[in-house]
Parts: C-alpha cells; structure tokens; sequence
C-alpha cells in the first residue's frame, strides 16, 4: 500500500465522522463509477464538494483531487495535501507538473477529481468550462464521469449527489483546436448540469 493511501484512509475515517453528521449524503448512479483510472468531473460550488464527492467512492477508493495552488501555500495544509496526494494547478493552468502528476495517477489507474469550472461557482452564475479535464482525458486514454451537487447544502439534511454514465474523448488526427476543446468542455458541463434533474 503506498504511504498516500493509508494516510488517505486516515483521513477518511474523520471525514465521516464529521460530514456524516453534518452532510448526511444519497448517492444515485453510483454503478456509473468505472473500475480503474477515471476523471470525475463535478461542477463546484461550496468548498464541502471534494470532501463529499471524496466519501462516495470510500476509503480505499483513493481520489486525486486537483485544487487550486493557494492551499497548497498555507502552512502545515500544503504538507497535509502533499501526502494524500492531491494535485496544485495555477489558477486554472495546466502546467508541466500538474499535468505530469495527473498522468501519473491516471496511468497507474487511480481517479483524479477537478471541477471545471476551475473555481466555486453559484448556480446562477455563469462561468466557462477549462478544457483541461478533457484534455487529460484524451491524452491518458480514460472516461470523463460527469458528477453532479447541489448548490444549497443545508446542514442536517440529505444532500443529493447524481454519478451520470462515463464516456470517452476520442483522440483523433489531426489534433484538435482550441475551439474544439471549448465545445467539448462545454458539453461536459452540460452532462453534469443534466443530472441535477435526476
């Protein structure tokens, strides 16, 4: 077992006991999860989100979360974050070490979690999808499993997370365009808006 995982399941284990109290969850779709690598693509709006997406797939189902560089700056939390093995990208910028670490993950058969919208976002707001999470799929040949939350998020009360079914960004020759990658982004998100109805 690498050190990540068990420092992981640790934390799992607190990680219920609080927000099992306070985010009582339903799952549906949960047969939608694909064994092996995956990108889970949620949309975002509370920081609760990869707390709560985290405990659907249980303690030895390890996610790599991508978050944002800041956290990663804070003292203490960034070596905390370092050994469950989540991901720092820069302001929504895939760089060379984020995407290195993602593929990692990926090629080795883990989940990786982003929210492309690559911030918080309430639900009347508008924000573009990033064509990062199909581009890494593409690239490391896995599903986008598209995952829906609510916005409102009342404590003590059962929160509703939809898993939708996985599906596969094709690579195709010639390399596609910045603005195909736009439009596939944006049908991501309509995929995990589309759930928010189930």
């Amino acid at each position: 077992m690498k050190s990540y995982d068990r420092f992981y399941r640790v934390c799992y284990y607190l990680v219920r006991a609080v927000f099992g109290i306070f985010y009582p969850m339903r799952v549906i779709g949960k047969e939608n999860i694909p064994p092996g690598a995956a990108m889970i693509c949620a949309n975002h709006s509370s920081m609760a989100d990869p707390f709560l997406i985290a405990l659907i797939f249980g303690k030895d189902g390890h996610v790599h979360i991508i978050a944002k560089i800041e956290v990663f700056r804070i003292p203490v939390v960034s070596q905390i974050l370092i050994k469950l093995g989540m991901i720092s990208v820069d302001r929504g910028v895939l760089d060379g070490a984020t995407v290195k670490s993602t593929l990692s993950y990926l090629k080795n058969g883990e989940k990786v979690l982003i929210f492309p919208e690559g911030t918080r976002v309430a639900e009347d707001d508008a924000a573009s999808a990033k064509a990062g999470a199909v581009k890494l799929a593409e690239r490391a040949g896995v599903p986008l499993v598209p995952l829906f939350l609510p916005r409102k998020k009342p404590l003590f009360r059962k929160v509703l997370l939809v898993i939708g079914e996985p599906y596969y960004i094709e690579k195709q020759t010639p390399k596609r365009s910045a603005g195909d990658y736009a439009r596939l982004s944006d049908v991501l998100m309509e995929q995990i808006k589309s759930l928010s109805t189930a």
